[in-house]
């Protein structure tokens, strides 16, 4: 605007002067003068014959015709407001670094003019320098959609303001940015921005301080930030990095907080974030507090269904207490245990029911309320759709489905409904749907959208046992079709979409160990009735002979191991207590078969275990891979007959091979699971488990003493890996090494081989996840674990343990399943164990979330 001013006063200079010269850059630019041409003291009309542009190359003439408001055939004064009016505005579009206005002809009444413009350059791109590839890369991305702009001023403020403040918003306030052009020596009028950029250091919050609160405690305030904390020598974790997008929802956490504390006028005045050092700041924050305020008088208005009294007990706030809207809320409609009044109605058919509690009456300190109610009509579900299940048949979706044509709506059946859906585990937690559509006749549809997630999984790895490199193949149909094993056209790899589940597992290191394993179960045998069938069968084999020849074993120096075993079980969801319990009977028939095998009671010999087994369990967890609320329990008896009290034998003089023939023993388990939601959304919680496990191998005859087999190895990974002693159950124990928790006193050697008949252990993991997708799953924990085993009930002490704490991390990938690391440091040391039984590094591969 300045070079306008400019080129007018040299315009007018000029003509005073009579001079015929060429006007400065913006100006009108005339022709040689003829006697009768326009002049500024002499100025005329002409009819516009053309408007030709020189020197475009990128822009659109017709657009820039549009800007100059040069219209053929219009009449204008030259020179006057339009000749002004058109370089005034091409000016101000901000393309141009010189804009003139120059008269080509003159024919009779026509006048054709010459727009005479040098365009700005345009950016190619911009080089990020000064930061690593993953910021560079940051912010890149949040300056891509400037290239091809034209380059001013303005696109070099915003791209410096862009810059500082991605880099303000993580903390670094003294971030500087400095822009050199280089000419594109590629592209005709085009520029390259090198943009330099130095952080600088993190700033850390020195001073937190507040104004204008007289009742909340300054200390009470700043707990209640979060994610902004004050400098202090004893914070180790949480240093007080300052962060403005962090800032920004703590602020508001701060006025949630009061408002739930009674202080429902509280608002922020006005905060500062000051330069306290170069690397510090100081935050204060100017609040109105206002008064503390109280429930008053709580009345009910359009409820037809429930009386006063029954929604006053659901409500559960009393006259006097300390207002919250926040307890309001959660009390009328957002309760996460269902304990709500929305919820009450809502399980009793009344989907369109809502409620609004309204402030009726302020006095003084007290707030008197009126909930008003629209009950609505009662809906009847009308139809169930399932959709987006391309691979999982209908029925298996379907079966799962407790909201049935014909019931009246239900809330807390929908909830259910969704959480046997995601754990049949083939599809994405975070993708399903539920839409309840009401129809005009008082039905509604239900209409349930899923996504299909991969939920085979392969185990393929090498590692290292009993001096040699162990392979192992494993493959998990998850969603397997044994209906359809004889139609090719269904293998896709394997015919899948009836929810069964095929396993399939090798594992060797050449001839010294081989074992193999198959199971295959059935949820819903029949079809109609959710009840369980499923069959394992197993064989495994651990010799020496492959080192017979090298070392020149005598055949009373080798020794051998073999294992068969098979096992059918069956089991039913119960009603009562809920329909969330299940019973399942198991019969179970293994074979030992020893050749001078140290470690057992015995080393010689075929032994049989029979055994039955009858396990309640009650599982109300709300995802499979990272549940954030629920339990899972579990209690088992398994028990053999008593052979020594069904015959005649001398036990106490009987040979190993008459003694051991029959394993007999009744083993006691018990297991639970509690899960937590701590704090966060669904998504990202943070989450607590609790977990407590104690097993039991009891005896019926003192002179048999106890089973050579089924006993309990506590300590590492809890995989069995090269522990081909599949009569022991492993249990981990993080911190320490494989079978290393053994009872005081005991022989080394055996209590590591064998195991001990009786154990138990506590944890509590504090997990938290990092992506929870269809992809993968991480999450990061900390836990504290204790466990211990012992020889004999009457040495049992349940609370003298060996300890250990830790931090680990988990990924579920639906190929390989569930893989772990762990790094836990153990509080006691186990005598005679090799490295005093200490192993602080642990990997774990497709572990459940239970311990047996």
């Amino acid at each position: 605007m300045n070079r306008f001013f400019i080129t007018l006063f040299l315009l007018i200079s000029s003509l005073f002067s009579m001079a015929q010269m060429r006007p400065q850059s913006g100006g009108m630019r005339p022709r040689q003068t003829q006697g009768d041409d326009p002049t500024y003291l002499n100025p005329k009309e002409y009819i516009i014959g053309a408007v030709n542009f020189v020197g475009i190359q990128f822009l659109d003439k017709n657009i820039l015709l549009q800007i100059t408001k040069l219209n053929v055939g219009d009449r204008v004064m030259v020179p006057g407001e339009a000749t002004s009016n058109a370089i005034k505005n091409l000016w101000a579009q901000g393309l141009f670094d010189d804009v003139q206005l120059a008269i080509g002809a003159i024919r009779a009444d026509s006048i054709f003019f010459d727009v005479i413009v040098t365009e700005r350059p345009r950016l190619t791109r911009i080089n990020v320098l000064g930061l690593s590839k993953g910021k560079t890369n940051e912010v890149r991305d949040k300056l891509n959609d400037k290239v091809g702009k034209i380059v001013n001023e303005n696109l070099l403020n915003t791209v410096q303001n862009i810059i500082v403040k991605h880099f303000n918003d993580k903390g670094y306030l003294n971030t500087t940015v400095d822009i050199k052009q280089v000419k594109d020596t590629t592209q005709a009028n085009n520029i390259i921005l090198d943009v330099t950029v130095d952080r600088k250091n993190r700033v850390k919050v020195q001073n937190l301080t507040f104004e204008g609160n007289k009742e909340v405690k300054t200390a009470a305030l700043r707990k209640y930030m979060k994610k902004t904390k004050q400098r202090a020598f004893y914070k180790i974790f949480g240093s007080g990095k300052f962060n403005r997008e962090k800032y920004e929802e703590d602020k508001e956490r701060l006025i949630a907080k009061m408002q739930d504390k009674g202080y429902r006028d509280a608002e922020i005045l006005n905060d500062t974030v000051k330069r306290h050092d170069d690397k510090t700041v100081d935050i204060h924050i100017k609040l109105h507090e206002g008064p503390k305020y109280y429930f008053g008088d709580i009345k009910w208005a359009g409820n037809a269904k429930y009386a006063d009294s029954v929604l006053q007990r659901i409500l559960g706030i009393k006259k006097g207490e300390v207002f919250s809207e926040e307890k309001l809320e959660k009390k009328l409609r957002s309760s996460p245990s269902g304990q709500d009044v929305s919820s009450l109605y809502l399980n009793d058919g009344y989907l369109t029911f809502s409620v609004d509690p309204v402030q009726t009456r302020i006095i003084g300190d007290t707030i008197d309320l009126e909930i008003r109610m629209y009950e609505g009509p009662k809906y009847t579900i009308n139809r169930v759709v399932v959709k987006g299940n391309e691979i999982t048949n209908d029925k298996v979706i379907m079966r799962e489905i407790r909201t049935k044509p014909g019931q009246y709506f239900n809330k807390e059946l929908v909830v259910r409904t969704q959480r046997e859906i995601v754990s049949l585990g083939n599809f994405d937690e975070q993708k399903m749907d539920i839409k309840p559509m009401p129809n005009n006749d008082g039905t509604v549809d239900i209409q349930y959208t899923v996504a299909e997630k991969p939920s085979d999984q392969i185990e393929l790895s090498g590692g290292f046992g009993g001096g040699r490199i162990i392979g192992t193949l494993g493959l998990t149909f998850n969603n397997f079709s044994a209906r359809n094993l004889f139609n090719l056209k269904e293998w896709k790899p394997l015919p899948k979409g009836d929810g069964q589940k095929l396993s399939i597992r090798g594992q060797t290191n050449g001839k010294s160990y081989q074992s193999y394993s198959f199971s295959f179960s059935e949820p819903w045998l029949g079809g109609k009735k959710p009840v369980y069938f499923g069959i394992s069968a197993f064989t495994s084999l651990s010799s020496n002979s492959d080192y017979a020849d090298y070392y020149g074993y005598t055949d009373d120096q080798l020794y051998r191991i073999r294992l068969n075993g098979i096992t059918f079980s069956l089991g039913q969801r119960l009603k009562w207590p809920d329909d969330l319990f299940q019973l399942t009977y198991a019969v179970n028939l293994q074979q030992y078969k020893l050749k001078n095998y140290p470690g057992f009671l015995f080393s010689n010999g075929t032994s049989y275990n029979f055994n039955l087994s009858q396990e309640i369990s009650r599982n109300s967890v709300d995802a499979p891979i990272y549940p954030t609320s629920g339990s899972n329990i579990k209690f088992t008896i398994q028990a053999t007959p008593p052979y020594s009290l069904l015959n005649n034998t001398n036990y106490a003089t009987a040979s190993d091979k008459e003694k051991y023939r029959f394993t007999e023993y009744h083993k006691w388990k018990f297991e639970s699971q509690w899960f937590v939601g701590i704090a966060g959304p669904p998504s990202r919680k943070l989450v607590l488990k609790a977990q407590a496990q104690f097993g039991f191998l009891g005896i019926y005859n003192k002179a048999v003493g106890q089973s050579a087999f089924e006993r309990f190895k506590l300590g590492g990974d809890g995989m069995q890996g090269f522990d081909f002693l599949q009569g022991s159950e492993v249990i981990a124990m993080r911190g320490y090494s494989n079978n290393s928790v053994i009872p005081v006193g005991s022989n080394v050697g055996i209590a590591q081989a064998s195991g001990s008949p009786i154990f138990n252990k506590y944890m509590l993991e504090l997990r938290y996840p990092i992506t929870v997708s269809q992809s993968a799953t991480m999450f990061v924990l900390a836990f504290a674990e204790g466990g211990n085993t012992w020889n004999k009930f009457k040495d049992f002490t349940p609370f003298n343990v060996r300890r250990t704490a830790g931090v680990g991390a988990r990924v579920f990938l639906p190929i390989f399943g569930l893989l772990g690391i762990d790094y836990g440091i153990p509080f006691d040391k186990i005598r005679g164990v090799q490295d005093n039984g200490q192993q602080r590094l642990t990997f774990s591969i497709a572990q459940q979330m239970g311990g047996f």
